[in-house]
């Protein structure tokens, strides 16, 4: 609830996107969203409707149902909603359509010359026209016709002609009216209609007008016969009495299916369908991206910074890069995306009216009705919402464009859970980026900015292809398998990829390994031969760690080590779940083994995995591991402190990972204890104090 109306104000707005950059042919079209007025007070039901009339979106039209009541009781039982609602969107410069009373309303009101229904109207509550309609015409005149001016107008009408005075929602020609009004004359605004109607219409006792309506499974049979005769459906009280009620269409013949099919035919076919989309894009080859297959030699830079020279080839694309958009909620500066500005424009519906600030410099901040970039501000809901339109227009449009939204991690899953789950239901494709990603990366900003479980939670939706990538090759690699899978072969699948900023210098890609770091896990180093040897994987900046405990451990106590490069753990525990299943439903077949498995077969030794998320990320893999398996992780709360004292108290920088590894080969009786101990006070681990999550 509430994700319509802000998804709906940036499709609306997208479409306006296209028409301006000249992609797609989208004037005309409008974007309908109907929503009740219960919905209205999730914050993110309303909290975009500024931007929709200070951008014209004249392609947009609310429909808002207002009948007055939530799931449990009424919307605003002391107040009016439709007047609230009328207040806030009339404040936010959209145009407001009432369809309130009606037309069995006009005769009353043409002889009200005193206003004094209209004072009623006007004065009564919510909470009394739900109950009115939960009554009868006798209540209705004795409690709203309730002063002897009110009940003289209604003196020559029966109870059943009150009962039958309509709301507008439930006139057709009112509704027709409005939204003819919402299609053809918006003049440059966005259009809200406020319809009120009653829950339950028709339902009579079992539901209509009674709070008990959204709990109501099926209606009696009192309720059916009255539901029969209010709409003159042919259906016989043999038949509901019996139960054996008959599905009713309208015949073939009538006049009544020949226009919903006619109507049907008009507007493009029959809903709901999905048309696979025709728009088939040329992909670059890995090889566009070879200055990031090699060494940075001695140059140190973060996975972020490769990021965006991957993203600055794309833009520069002959074949695709006028689709990029590269989406970004106000923090383009922290991720060195700055010098984009001049280059590809920030888009902008009115363009740049006024000077900026920096316009004598090169990478001024430049808006243009024309720009690529789209500048959300500090709007993490928003900017998921542009992503989402933007990547669901091969769908809406069919013109496929490929999203890059950039934003601090924490602020992803965690903030607009809901928006993610919601675009892997629409198919969404594109790319997420969770940028300063890693508990202990981004040194120095607290629990409320340091992620460690982001991975976690993009591992709840079932279409979305998430990664850790420590190296630049491995983004490289991961970035064009996700355009190849989602632009070349159509697939419906999203990506996720975290980018640290933390700075170290980049090696080769080992020879062959782009398919093993797309199924999660490649052997970056093969360590010596010996009795003491640990298999030590990890991912992202904490891989550093790793790497650097496998030196101590061969240069402080002669363990060898094989180090493995993880970009997935959650890649790594699907395909594995993945061959389980097969085996359990196959038993005649050939087993498959899980890749993690198979990669691991031969080589010797208990398994360390250290990461910058929470030991359940990690974890996953627990069951399909060949050898005993230890994982260190993040687990907490971050802290405001700098890299090598949070991996600290972690426990995954490279003396943990060294002290786990030694752990592990004293439990299979390769080292001594005493080692261990020797161990933890030669690199200075507090043994006695409290795990980091009690802390």
């Amino acid at each position: 609830m509430g994700l319509g109306p802000l998804m709906a104000i940036y499709q609306a707005r997208f479409l306006k996107y296209l028409e301006s950059r000249g992609l797609a042919k989208t004037k005309g079209r409008k974007v309908w969203v109907f929503c009740g007025d219960g919905e209205m007070d999730e914050p993110e039901s309303q909290g975009a409707i500024a931007l929709a009339s200070r951008e014209g979106l004249d392609n947009l039209v609310f429909v808002i149902n207002c009948n007055l009541q939530r799931l449990d009781g009424p919307v605003r039982g002391n107040g009016k909603i439709i007047q609230e609602l009328e207040g806030n969107f009339a404040g936010a410069g959209w145009n407001v359509v009432k369809v309130i009373w009606g037309r069995r309303w006009d005769r009353l009101l043409a002889k009200d010359k005193d206003g004094i229904l209209r004072k009623r109207m006007e004065e009564c509550l919510d909470g009394d026209y739900q109950t009115y309609k939960s009554k009868d015409g006798a209540y209705v005149r004795e409690h709203f016709f309730n002063t002897p001016e009110l009940k003289a107008l209604v003196a020559d009408m029966t109870d059943d002609e009150i009962w039958a005075l309509n709301r507008g929602g439930h006139d057709p020609q009112k509704v027709y009216n409005a939204y003819d009004r919402a299609a053809n004359h918006a003049d440059g605004k966005p259009t809200v209609i406020l319809a009120k109607t009653i829950k339950g219409y028709g339902m009579g006792a079992s539901g209509e007008g009674q709070n008990v309506a959204h709990q109501a499974k099926k209606m009696d049979k009192a309720s059916l016969k009255q539901f029969r005769d209010r709409f003159d459906i042919p259906v016989t009280d043999e038949q509901i009495d019996s139960g054996d009620l008959p599905y009713l269409t309208f015949a073939p013949d009538s006049e009544e299916y020949k226009y919903l099919h006619a109507r049907r035919e008009s507007l493009g076919g029959y809903l709901p369908q999905r048309n696979p989309t025709q728009d088939v894009l040329e992909v670059p080859e890995l090889s566009a991206f070879d200055a990031q297959l090699k060494s940075s030699g001695d140059r140190e830079f973060s996975t972020t910074m490769a990021f965006v020279r991957i993203l600055s080839t794309l833009l520069k694309d002959k074949k695709i890069g006028k689709r990029v958009v590269p989406i970004v909620p106000d923090e383009s500066r922290t991720f060195g995306m700055e010098g984009m500005f001049r280059q590809y424009g920030i888009w902008n519906p009115k363009g740049q009216q006024y000077t900026p600030q920096d316009k004598d410099q090169l990478m001024f901040y430049k808006e243009s009705v024309d720009g690529q970039i789209l500048q959300e501000g500090i709007n993490e809901p928003g900017a998921m919402a542009d992503w989402i339109a933007a990547a669901t227009s091969y769908a809406n449009s069919d013109f496929a464009m490929i999203p890059f939204y950039i934003y601090y991690s924490m602020f992803g899953f965690q903030r607009i859970g809901d928006l993610a789950w919601a675009a892997g239901d629409m198919h969404a494709r594109g790319f997420l980026l969770g940028g300063t990603a890693g508990r202990t990366t981004l040194n120095g900003e607290g629990l409320q900015h340091e992620d460690g479980h982001s991975h976690i939670q993009a591992d709840l939706i079932p279409n979305c292809v998430s990664y850790d990538p420590t190296f630049q090759y491995e983004v490289a690699v991961i970035v064009q398998d996700g355009l190849r899978r989602m632009y070349a072969n159509n697939e419906d699948v999203f990506y996720y990829i975290t980018l640290m900023n933390e700075n170290y210098a980049h090696p080769d890609m080992p020879e062959g390994a782009e398919q093993d770091i797309l199924k999660g896990m490649y052997l970056l180093k093969a360590g010596g031969k010996g009795d003491k040897k640990v298999q030590l994987m990890g991912s992202g900046t904490i891989l550093q760690e790793v790497i650097a405990g496998a030196d101590l451990l061969k240069a402080d106590f002669g363990v060898e080590a094989d180090i493995w490069s993880c970009p997935s753990f959650n890649l790594l525990h699907r395909d594995a779940v993945e061959a389980e299943r097969f085996n359990r439903l196959n038993p005649l077949e050939t087993a498959k083994v899980p890749f993690v498995t198979s990669q691991l077969q031969g080589h010797d030794g208990p398994v360390i995995a250290a990461t910058d998320y929470i030991r359940s990320y990690a974890d996953r893999i627990r069951a399909y591991i060949p050898n005993d398996y230890h994982v260190l992780g993040t687990d907490g709360f971050g802290r405001s402190d700098s890299r090598a004292n949070l991996r600290s108290f972690f426990e995954v920088d490279r003396y943990n990972v060294a002290v786990a590894a030694l752990s592990a080969l004293a439990d299979q009786g390769k080292v001594s204890k005493e080692t261990v101990q020797q161990a933890i006070e030669k690199y200075g681990i507090k043994a006695d104090s409290a795990p980091s999550w009690k802390r």
